[in-house]
């Protein structure tokens, strides 16, 4: 009995021991992506302040089309979500080391002012792990170096995961659309995306 209870206490110590090794390993990860985020969200902020121009301005304002040379996993510009005080660095593309840095945008949707589908994407348990409190009425705000845009919540909508409808040319119609991994509590890899359409308002 005396070796018995010894063996239960080494392997419940042995399994307190891998326990609280992979809550540290899960903190070190949450860690190393929060400062990718905030590292990602100075650069876009320098790069508004820095590329922001009377040229730019003028693009703005006669709503042609812009300069859309954006390199793979750079930061382009800034989500800002009011009703969550969320403000987030756009990063282009969405592959796995785009969403570890912010919202990605999908590159083969257009750029605000451009008059058509504009895609982000985010991972559901970090960038956009509120994004289940938005409403109808809610608005996002995008800054880019050539100007500020905002965009009102017209609708939200559960898909498959492998839904591809969901990106699709709108238009004249300038329309973003975000969307991130649903249900928002699943352990895994989610079975559904959550989409939320916001359609532009003029600044």
């Amino acid at each position: 009995m005396k070796v018995r209870g010894r063996m239960l206490i080494v392997a419940a110590s042995f399994l307190i021991l891998i326990g609280g090794g992979l809550v540290l390993f899960s903190l070190q990860e949450m860690y190393a992506q929060e400062k990718k985020t905030k590292d990602s969200l100075v650069q876009a902020q320098e790069r508004i302040q820095n590329e922001v121009s009377k040229e730019s301005k003028s693009v703005l304002q006669t709503e042609q089309p812009i300069n859309d040379s954006f390199e793979q996993g750079e930061a382009i510009g800034i989500l800002k979500i009011p009703r969550l005080k969320a403000e987030l660095p756009i990063i282009e593309g969405t592959d796995e080391d785009a969403l570890e840095k912010g919202v990605g945008h999908y590159s083969t949707t257009v750029f605000p002012g451009q008059h058509d589908q504009i895609l982000l994407s985010g991972h559901r348990d970090t960038v956009f792990r509120s994004l289940g409190e938005l409403e109808i009425g809610d608005t996002f705000e995008i800054s880019m170096p050539y100007g500020e845009f905002t965009f009102e919540i017209t609708d939200s909508k559960i898909v498959d995961a492998d839904d591809t409808t969901v990106i699709r040319s709108t238009a004249p119609h300038e329309i973003l659309t975000v969307s991130t991994c649903y249900p928002f509590s699943y352990v895994g890899n989610a079975p559904s995306r959550y989409i939320l359409n916001a359609k532009r308002i003029q600044n």
